[in-house]
Protein backbone atom coordinates (compact mmCIF):
# COMPACT_ATOMS: atom_id res chain seq x y z
CA UNK A 1 0.00 0.00 0.00
CA UNK A 2 1.33 3.25 -0.82
CA UNK A 3 0.63 6.91 0.64
CA UNK A 4 0.71 10.14 -0.83
CA UNK A 5 0.66 13.09 0.95
CA UNK A 6 0.12 16.19 -0.92
CA UNK A 7 0.99 19.86 0.50
CA UNK A 8 0.23 23.46 -0.69
CA UNK A 9 2.89 25.74 0.39
CA UNK A 10 2.67 27.75 2.93
CA UNK A 11 1.28 31.61 2.66
CA UNK A 12 3.99 33.28 0.56
CA UNK A 13 4.64 37.22 -0.47
CA UNK A 14 1.84 38.62 -2.57
CA UNK A 15 2.34 38.48 -6.49
CA UNK A 16 1.39 42.42 -6.80
CA UNK A 17 4.12 43.10 -4.20
CA UNK A 18 6.92 40.70 -6.03
CA UNK A 19 5.94 42.33 -9.38
CA UNK A 20 6.98 45.21 -7.91
CA UNK A 21 10.26 44.50 -6.71
CA UNK A 22 10.58 42.87 -10.26
CA UNK A 23 11.08 39.52 -8.64
CA UNK A 24 9.72 36.67 -10.30
CA UNK A 25 6.86 34.39 -9.73
CA UNK A 26 9.29 31.62 -8.60
CA UNK A 27 11.36 33.85 -6.19
CA UNK A 28 8.42 34.87 -4.17
CA UNK A 29 9.38 33.44 -0.24
CA UNK A 30 7.17 32.46 2.70
CA UNK A 31 6.09 35.26 5.00
CA UNK A 32 7.18 35.25 8.15
CA UNK A 33 3.96 34.45 9.73
CA UNK A 34 3.46 31.46 6.78
CA UNK A 35 6.75 29.96 8.17
CA UNK A 36 5.71 30.16 11.97
CA UNK A 37 2.32 28.80 10.81
CA UNK A 38 3.86 25.76 8.58
CA UNK A 39 6.09 24.89 11.71
CA UNK A 40 2.49 24.38 13.80
CA UNK A 41 0.95 22.56 10.49
CA UNK A 42 4.12 20.18 10.01
CA UNK A 43 4.12 19.25 13.70
CA UNK A 44 0.58 18.58 13.37
CA UNK A 45 1.19 16.59 10.29
CA UNK A 46 3.36 14.41 12.05
CA UNK A 47 0.74 13.51 14.98
CA UNK A 48 -1.47 11.98 11.82
CA UNK A 49 1.68 10.77 9.83
CA UNK A 50 4.37 9.74 12.04
CA UNK A 51 7.07 8.87 8.92
CA UNK A 52 7.58 9.77 5.55
CA UNK A 53 10.10 8.10 3.69
CA UNK A 54 10.00 10.56 0.52
CA UNK A 55 9.94 14.17 0.80
CA UNK A 56 9.59 16.21 -2.81
CA UNK A 57 9.43 19.91 -3.94
CA UNK A 58 8.58 22.02 -6.54
CA UNK A 59 11.28 23.90 -7.32
CA UNK A 60 9.67 27.58 -6.59
CA UNK A 61 10.83 29.38 -3.55
CA UNK A 62 8.02 28.93 -1.01
CA UNK A 63 8.24 25.19 -1.95
CA UNK A 64 11.09 24.95 -1.42
CA UNK A 65 10.63 26.70 1.78
CA UNK A 66 7.64 24.97 2.90
CA UNK A 67 9.33 21.65 2.21
CA UNK A 68 12.51 22.40 4.37
CA UNK A 69 10.16 23.25 7.39
CA UNK A 70 8.74 19.54 7.25
CA UNK A 71 11.83 17.50 6.50
CA UNK A 72 12.55 19.50 9.81
CA UNK A 73 9.35 17.95 11.53
CA UNK A 74 10.75 14.64 10.34
CA UNK A 75 14.03 14.91 11.74
CA UNK A 76 15.78 16.49 8.61
CA UNK A 77 14.55 14.14 6.08
CA UNK A 78 16.24 14.72 2.83
CA UNK A 79 14.18 16.72 0.31
CA UNK A 80 14.47 16.29 -3.89
CA UNK A 81 13.46 19.15 -5.80
CA UNK A 82 10.96 17.70 -8.34
CA UNK A 83 10.18 19.93 -11.52
CA UNK A 84 7.22 18.21 -12.52
CA UNK A 85 5.22 19.56 -9.28
CA UNK A 86 5.78 22.92 -10.30
CA UNK A 87 2.54 25.14 -10.85
CA UNK A 88 2.08 24.04 -14.83
CA UNK A 89 3.54 20.37 -14.39
CA UNK A 90 2.07 17.05 -15.98
CA UNK A 91 -0.08 15.27 -14.30
CA UNK A 92 1.14 12.53 -16.33
CA UNK A 93 4.71 12.87 -15.45
CA UNK A 94 3.93 14.13 -11.74
CA UNK A 95 2.35 9.93 -11.27
CA UNK A 96 5.65 8.86 -13.19
CA UNK A 97 7.68 9.84 -10.69
CA UNK A 98 5.71 8.60 -7.77
CA UNK A 99 5.40 5.07 -9.48
CA UNK A 100 9.41 5.47 -9.38
CA UNK A 101 9.89 5.66 -6.26
CA UNK A 102 9.88 2.52 -3.27
CA UNK A 103 6.63 0.20 -3.93
CA UNK A 104 5.22 0.39 -0.01
CA UNK A 105 6.53 4.12 0.23
CA UNK A 106 4.87 7.14 2.16
CA UNK A 107 5.47 10.00 -0.32
CA UNK A 108 5.02 13.17 0.61
CA UNK A 109 4.82 16.16 -2.25
CA UNK A 110 5.14 20.28 -1.68
CA UNK A 111 3.54 22.36 -4.55
CA UNK A 112 1.06 24.61 -5.35
CA UNK A 113 -3.03 25.04 -6.46
CA UNK A 114 -4.67 24.46 -8.52
CA UNK A 115 -1.84 22.21 -9.93
CA UNK A 116 -1.98 20.39 -6.35
CA UNK A 117 -6.42 19.74 -6.33
CA UNK A 118 -5.99 18.90 -10.13
CA UNK A 119 -3.67 16.19 -9.54
CA UNK A 120 -5.35 14.80 -6.28
CA UNK A 121 -8.71 15.35 -8.46
CA UNK A 122 -7.06 12.85 -11.12
CA UNK A 123 -5.58 10.20 -9.00
CA UNK A 124 -9.08 9.94 -7.38
CA UNK A 125 -11.33 10.19 -10.48
CA UNK A 126 -9.88 9.90 -13.43
CA UNK A 127 -10.82 13.61 -14.20
CA UNK A 128 -8.68 16.56 -15.40
CA UNK A 129 -10.09 19.22 -13.42
CA UNK A 130 -10.15 20.52 -9.87
CA UNK A 131 -12.71 19.24 -7.26
CA UNK A 132 -11.00 19.97 -3.84
CA UNK A 133 -9.29 23.08 -2.58
CA UNK A 134 -6.07 23.20 -0.82
CA UNK A 135 -5.78 25.58 1.36
CA UNK A 136 -2.28 27.54 2.07
CA UNK A 137 -0.55 24.74 4.31
CA UNK A 138 -3.25 22.65 3.70
CA UNK A 139 -2.92 18.71 3.36
CA UNK A 140 -4.47 15.81 1.41
CA UNK A 141 -3.47 12.38 1.80
CA UNK A 142 -4.23 9.71 -0.83
CA UNK A 143 -3.80 5.76 -0.75
CA UNK A 144 -3.14 3.52 -3.36
CA UNK A 145 -3.87 -0.26 -2.73
CA UNK A 146 -1.79 -1.22 -5.99
CA UNK A 147 -0.22 0.87 -8.76
CA UNK A 148 -0.72 3.95 -8.99
CA UNK A 149 -2.93 4.97 -11.70
CA UNK A 150 -5.07 7.87 -12.26
CA UNK A 151 -8.38 7.27 -10.86
CA UNK A 152 -7.48 4.44 -8.57
CA UNK A 153 -6.39 6.62 -5.05
CA UNK A 154 -8.29 6.26 -2.31
CA UNK A 155 -8.69 9.82 -0.01
CA UNK A 156 -8.04 8.80 3.24
CA UNK A 157 -8.19 12.73 4.60
CA UNK A 158 -8.11 16.55 3.43
CA UNK A 159 -7.26 19.07 6.36
CA UNK A 160 -6.74 22.19 6.21
CA UNK A 161 -3.94 24.15 7.78
CA UNK A 162 -5.99 25.39 11.01
CA UNK A 163 -6.77 22.01 11.57
CA UNK A 164 -3.34 20.93 11.72
CA UNK A 165 -1.94 23.95 14.00
CA UNK A 166 -4.65 22.55 16.59
CA UNK A 167 -3.29 19.06 16.39
CA UNK A 168 0.70 20.32 16.77
CA UNK A 169 -0.55 22.16 20.35
CA UNK A 170 -2.80 18.54 21.26
CA UNK A 171 -6.03 19.86 20.89
CA UNK A 172 -7.61 16.91 19.26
Amino acid sequence: MARLILIRHAIAEDRRVAARARRADSLRPLTKDGRAKMERVAKGLRELEPSIDVLASSPFLRATQTAAIVSAAYDELPVATVPVFMPDGSLEAGLDWLNRQPARATVAVVGHEPHLSTFATWLLTGLNESRMELRKGGVCVIEFTGRLREGEGQLQWLLPPGVLRALSRGEK
